[in-house]
């Protein structure tokens, strides 16, 4: 009995090495908006409701292949270990894709297409049963793309370095996106010539290799030429990266009713979630895995990285977050940086040039300002007084602190790991902990002050010899 075929699979060319990035990384794995370029249309097929995909890969294959394993593990992985064009791409992949009734194919550098459009593209291709399906666009400046052919019979597409003085005033051009029925494009692959000035192999040629056969072809045109935006240089990704930028905070204001200031200073990755009346001021930057939380506020020049900040939680400016928490009602900064999942619990507070690492801060309890506290558990109600420091690293390991419920830490204590500090313990200002404290008591441990009469007189006296 023969296996029916699956609907769709969306197959992504990634094999490039963009030369003009002038860069060692391979083109799709260059960062936009702290994402590789690669997640984007992987992204928005996956959105779309496409879940069956594969990568060519070529260029820098061994650290695409490791990103698509770790982001994307169920994409199968095809190498293309010489780079001879989208149709010898596309042959070098005809095992995968003829197990599915369509191919759907994408380019891996243009990061900028909607899943909205990728599924309006599938249900025109369906609806008009044709045997190939394309995505074109409008350009005032079609310079380097591939010209859109309409003629009686009927449409095809005409590389830029290949096209005549009439064809390259044409401004509808092809947006290098494609949905082959996997059979037509099956009965062409191999017909495909490399006669052209790039000496390549052109998956456009296709498109009139399957009319001849009597196929229908036709190309659908997008009225959104922002979606069809390449990344060819820096300049490009700069501005794919404003674009996406505008997009997503657009979306976060209009749908999630985030208050934002300056939208143009606001940057926010693809994958952050942002709750209801989020306030947002210029200049911040979210990015990763990063959630914002109902009500919070987000002060100017904060930076959050794969962090996570709670309902109603107050990040005043000038905050650092790295894999972090910051609990409901909570509030850190200005200038204060928490780092390697650091966590403040509900309504806890850290302040002014305060760096918190690896530790917990309990529940109403304070790190006001002039603090290092890494490896450490505070519990709840404590505050730590100024300049102090949890001495965590003894040259050979890190070691944990552990101070306990309703503390009164002196300011200029330091805690020399591994200690543990009972409940409601209050230290000496200055002191150096290197015992544990136990509940109710007061740690002291500095030296007796000695005041030396007459030393400033006998110094002067013994430099002016």
């Amino acid at each position: 009995m023969k296996q029916q075929k699956k609907s769709f699979g969306v197959l992504v060319l990634a094999a490039g090495k963009g030369t003009r990035m002038r860069s060692k990384t391979p083109k799709v794995l260059h960062t936009m908006l702290e994402e590789p370029i690669l997640y984007y249309p992987l992204k928005a097929a996956q959105s779309a409701g496409f879940s069956e995909s594969a990568v060519v890969v070529g260029f820098g294959g061994e650290a695409v292949s490791s990103w698509l394993e770790s982001e994307f593990p169920k994409s199968e992985i095809i190498w293309q270990r010489e780079q001879k064009g989208t149709a010898h791409a596309a042959k070098l992949a005809q095992r995968w894709w003829s197990s599915f009734d369509n191919v759907m194919i994408l380019a891996g550098d243009a990061p900028l297409v909607t899943p909205e459009t990728l599924s309006l593209f599938a249900v025109r291709h369906e609806e008009e049963k044709n045997a190939c399906s394309f995505l074109s666009f409008d350009l005032d400046d079609p310079t380097g793309y591939g010209r859109v052919i309409r003629g009686r019979d009927g449409v095809s597409v005409v590389e830029h370095k290949d096209a005549t003085k009439e064809q390259r005033a044409i401004k509808e051009v092809n947006s290098g996106m494609y949905i082959f029925d996997s059979e037509a494009l099956a009965s062409v692959i191999d017909k495909i010539s490399p006669r052209n000035a790039q000496g390549e192999y052109y998956l456009p040629d296709a498109l009139s290799l399957i009319e001849e056969e009597g196929g229908g072809v036709d190309a659908i045109k997008s009225d959104a030429p922002d979606e069809f935006l390449g990344v060819n240089d820096q300049l490009q990704l700069a501005k794919a990266a404003s674009v996406m930028r505008d997009r997503i905070v657009k979306s976060l204001m209009l749908n999630n009713g985030m208050h934002c200031m300056d939208p143009r200073s606001v940057w926010i990755g693809p994958k952050v979630k942002v709750g209801r009346d989020v306030t947002i001021h210029p200049s911040v930057q979210l990015w990763g895995d990063t959630v914002v939380e109902d009500g919070a506020f987000i002060g100017s020049f904060t930076v959050l990285k794969n962090s996570t900040v709670r309902a109603n939680a107050n990040l005043k400016g000038s905050v650092r977050l790295n894999d972090s928490t910051v609990g409901e009602r909570a509030s850190a900064g200005p200038f204060a940086f928490m780092r390697e999942h650091a966590e403040l619990l509900v309504n806890a507070h850290v302040g002014r040039f305060v760096e918190i690492k690896k530790s917990k801060v309990g529940k109403d309890s304070k790190v006001p300002h002039l603090s290092y506290i890494g490896d450490a558990e505070i519990g709840e109600n404590t505050n730590i007084g100024a300049g102090t420091i949890t001495c965590n690293y003894d040259g050979e390991k890190k070691n944990t602190t552990k101070i306990g419920r309703d503390c009164l830490v002196g300011s200029d204590t330091m805690f020399v790991a591994p200690v543990t500090v009972g409940d409601d313990v209050s230290t000496a200002a200055g002191s150096v902990i290197t015992q544990d404290i136990p509940d109710g008591a007061l740690g002291v441990a500095r030296a007796r002050q000695t005041n030396i009469e007459g030393w400033s007189r006998r110094r002067r006296h013994k430099r002016n010899k």
